[in-house]
């Protein structure tokens, strides 16, 4: 069979992962603190079949699709004019305790739950730089850019901020919460900047995501109509030439 057949075929498996990826980060834009997904390849030249001829499997692998990985960039930040939400400028994720366990996220729509814990919009607990809950007594709240945490006037704890190695790939959860690869500790960021009364929007622009997903679905197209082309020529050669051998 010609290999142009699997070309175009894993050109569409590829495609069409692309354009779930590109739908997902267009539908979560909205998201605060969403990290856009974006796609990788594999590099034949440095990939593990580097040294392989030219002839061989190496030019004929050719799902070169590697997934897809978390874009880290900094998403805009929005002033809300609340004083208990946060923002994250720089890396970093707060930690928060979720019923599944721990998770990170740099959705900072915070506000104080009726047992006086600093808990995010589902109720989840944001914990301190020691992984505890934050107690916020009633009064007037102000946040630095540490993360230190004072209620008139006296600090009460530290929210914590935490990374990890640029090599970790964090594994969506939900809209915009991520769980570390096993095995993997956070640690406390000493770059990132907390900023009170702000959330950070998510790192995927409304306009450029509709243009993605348009270029996906029509690089998609494409793809089914080069199969298109080679299931007709198939079927020509076994009505037309097969018959004749």
């Amino acid at each position: 069979m010609d290999s142009g057949y699997y070309a175009a075929m894993t050109g569409l498996v590829a495609r069409t992962q692309a354009l779930d990826t590109a739908a997902a980060n267009l539908a979560n834009a909205q998201t605060p603190g969403y990290r856009a997904e974006r796609e990788f390849f594999r590099s034949v030249l440095l990939g593990p079949d580097a040294l392989d001829s030219q002839l061989g499997r190496t030019v004929n692998n050719f799902g070169l699709l590697g997934g897809d990985r978390l874009s880290m960039t900094q998403g805009a930040l929005q002033q809300t004019g609340n004083s208990l939400d946060l923002a994250i400028e720089g890396d970093g994720f707060f930690q928060v305790l979720t019923p599944n366990g721990l998770r990170y996220t740099r959705d900072g729509g915070f506000h104080r739950a009726q047992n006086g814990q600093l808990v995010t919009s589902a109720g989840e607990p944001v914990l301190s730089t020691t992984g505890q809950p934050i107690a916020v007594p009633p009064g007037e709240v102000t946040v630095g850019a540490d993360g230190v945490v004072s209620v008139a006037g006296g600090a009460v704890a530290t929210v914590g901020v935490f990374t990890f190695p640029s090599s970790a790939q964090l594994t969506p959860e939900g809209a915009n919460r991520y769980l570390p690869p096993e095995g993997v500790a956070p640690a406390l960021s000493k770059q990132a900047t907390v900023h009170q009364g702000a959330i950070e929007s998510a790192n995927q622009d409304v306009i450029q995501g509709s243009l993605d997903l348009i270029a996906m679905q029509r690089q998609a197209e494409m793809m089914q109509k080069a199969l298109t082309v080679f299931h007709t020529e198939f079927n020509k050669i076994a009505t037309e030439d097969l018959p004749k051998v």
